[in-house]
């Protein structure tokens, strides 16, 4: 369905980026404020309007969806802001139910970018699919961190079927938050044929701060060479800051 007219009315009201894509001049705070608040009371269907807006590559000179990009950005932020959490997690769903489809991947990346600022714990789960496309995996896992709520589960869950940079972006994460759940499976990482599945693995440990990875990451820093040595060996200092800090108990035994 094609947005309406009043919504492209309200997102022509959105400053235009200069030739370098940026928004330095021409900001009129309360003009945009007010016509957020407007495409806010539209509801879904304002939401959804804005993402139809949203067209990958952008076509001659048109700008409208890169204000509606901004709109849809500004009103992120805005439903983050109020007091009430329902706006916020409608907001969150219908950009999620707009993902896994047949929309463009580079749209869909920006709506997860935009779940990154505004996702809670109720699209965990729709993130979670995303981890098996080679296009999504990284905004989607990145998203997940930020949550945080749910995010560890889905995870783990993904990490067993992925690999090459799916599987590298699933690791980095689990070390992002710290999940002692995943070490089994982090240790087994540690061995893998993959240089850049070694040293993610060994780093997640460490973040972890796992006790009973000690002895595993510094065999794999000793046996390491050249630049992978010197990564592997931050990794060990990494975790002995971890075990040592004052009040700190590790994450695992």
């Amino acid at each position: 369905m094609a947005p309406s007219g009043q919504l492209k009315a309200l997102v022509d009201q959105m400053p235009d980026p200069d030739e370098r894509g940026m928004y330095c001049t021409d900001i009129d705070k309360e003009k945009i404020e007010k016509a957020v608040a407007a495409m806010h009371k539209g509801g879904r269907k304002a939401i959804v309007g804005l993402i139809d807006m949203l067209v990958e590559p952008l076509q001659g000179d048109d700008v409208r969806p890169v204000k509606a990009k901004y709109a849809l950005h500004c009103l992120a932020l805005a439903v983050c802001n109020l007091a009430d959490e329902g706006p916020r997690s409608e907001f969150s769903l219908t950009l999620a139910s707009q993902l896994g489809g047949d929309r463009p991947k580079a749209v869909q990346a920006y709506l997860v970018q935009e779940l990154q600022t505004a996702g809670g714990k109720e699209v965990a789960g729709t993130l979670g699919t995303l981890l098996a496309d080679d296009v999504l995996c990284e905004p989607a896992a990145q998203a997940l961190a930020a949550i945080g709520d749910g995010a560890a589960e889905q995870l783990r869950s993904a990490l067993g079927k992925a690999a090459g940079k799916r599987r590298l972006t699933i690791i980095q994460n689990l070390g992002v938050l710290r999940d002692a759940t995943s070490v089994a499976a982090l240790r087994e990482a540690v061995g893998d044929p993959d240089a850049g599945i070694r040293l993610a693995a060994g780093w997640a440990l460490a973040n972890i701060g796992d006790r009973g990875a000690v002895d595993l990451l510094l065999k794999a820093a000793g046996a390491a060479k050249g630049w992978e040595r010197i990564q592997m060996t931050k990794a060990c200092l990494l975790l002995a800051e971890k075990l040592q800090a004052p009040g700190k108990q590790s994450a695992t035994a």
